[in-house]
């Protein structure tokens, strides 16, 4: 039976989130299959250790030292295998003005950018020339985490001063009116197309990306044209970015024409995620997703194909996911003190 880690916590602001990627995680890993073990992560050093003896890292890291490559680069060290795309990729999507500078010298459609290092940046003039609004945000961050959307001049340095709290670079990228949609991919295959609502603001913010009933989450049938498009730049994003696995490529629709906001290699997996949301309309459920997520993952480390079981394909996921009550779960809430 394989002994498979599930790696939660970190050191980013996305902690929480994080512990509720790796709570679904173990609720719903085949017991049958693996033999699943909590490892929650509170500082750097914890890593090392906790991790000894694994067969199998699955990674719900969001975030910087998680989502950034530095994990990913420890455990190749280690030589233990990991769920999703490798250092490179990683460290490539996590980093917003380097994707998107790589996307628009691939031809792919973005929003317009600013990316300052330090508030001796600040050039209200040159947000000007984007035009307002803009979306101020993290480089490097998720979750709508020191996000604002800023509507005129007087309110940049509020929003600006907010970002740079949250990490030490930041983005000003032009707003786009449109149809947000997020896309995802799984094994070389595009999953249903999600499009996103906010229900009470006007753009997707952290609580109604995680709040239950924060946001209209549907998925939706594109035009046979459109829908050529989207799946087009997706996959130019994964291949551009040098995704593997998985991965969820973020886009607004304007006039049918597809923007791409981000690619996540490590997207949400809670029980408000789109990822599994989308899994679950092409038939997976969220058990026969992760053994999805291992099989492909083992695959992409190259590790030996008897080492795995067999992921179940869509056509085979109508099953129940198993027993959730073990021993790991209580485990869990014993560390992190949450039920």
């Amino acid at each position: 039976m394989l002994k498979v880690g599930v790696i939660m916590g970190g050191v980013s602001s996305e902690y929480e989130v994080s512990l509720n990627t790796g709570r679904e995680m173990l609720k719903h890993l085949d017991r049958s299959k693996y033999e699943a073990v909590p490892v929650v992560i509170t500082e750097r050093g914890q890593l090392i250790d906790q991790v000894k003896g694994l067969d199998f890292a699955l990674l719900a890291l969001h975030g910087a030292y998680g989502e950034d490559g530095t994990v990913q680069g420890t455990l190749e060290t280690l030589g233990i295998p990991y769920s999703g795309s490798g250092v490179l990729s990683s460290s490539l999507c996590m980093d917003k003005h380097l994707s998107k500078t790589i996307l628009r010298s691939q031809g792919i459609l973005t929003p317009d950018w600013l990316c300052w290092d330090s508030m001796d940046d600040y050039a209200p003039e040159a947000v000007e020339r984007l035009g307002y609004p803009v979306m101020v945000k993290p480089n490097s961050g998720g979750s709508s985490i020191g996000m604002s959307k800023v509507n005129n001049a007087q309110e940049l340095r509020g929003a600006v001063e907010k970002a740079f709290a949250a990490d030490c670079s930041i983005l000003i990228e032009g707003f786009t009116e449109g149809q947000e949609i997020t896309c995802p991919i799984l094994g070389g295959d595009l999953l249903p197309v999600i499009g996103i609502r906010s229900l009470g603001a006007d753009w997707f913010d952290y609580s109604a990306k995680y709040a239950l009933g924060g946001a209209d989450e549907r998925v939706i049938q594109l035009s046979l044209g459109t829908h050529e498009r989207v799946r087009t730049a997706a996959f130019a994003c994964y291949k551009a970015l040098k995704c593997s696995v998985y991965a969820r490529v973020d886009m607004l629709l304007k006039d049918g024409v597809p923007y791409v906001l981000e690619v996540n290699t490590l997207p949400g997996m809670t029980e408000t995620s789109l990822l599994p949301r989308s899994a679950l309309a092409a038939g997976y459920t969220f058990s026969s997703l992760l053994d999805a997520i291992i099989a492909g993952s083992l695959q992409a480390r190259g590790a030996q194909a008897g080492e795995v079981p067999a992921a179940k394909g869509s056509n085979e996921a109508g099953a129940e996911a198993g027993e959730q009550a073990t021993q790991a779960d209580k485990r869990m809430q014993e560390v992190t003190g949450h039920a």
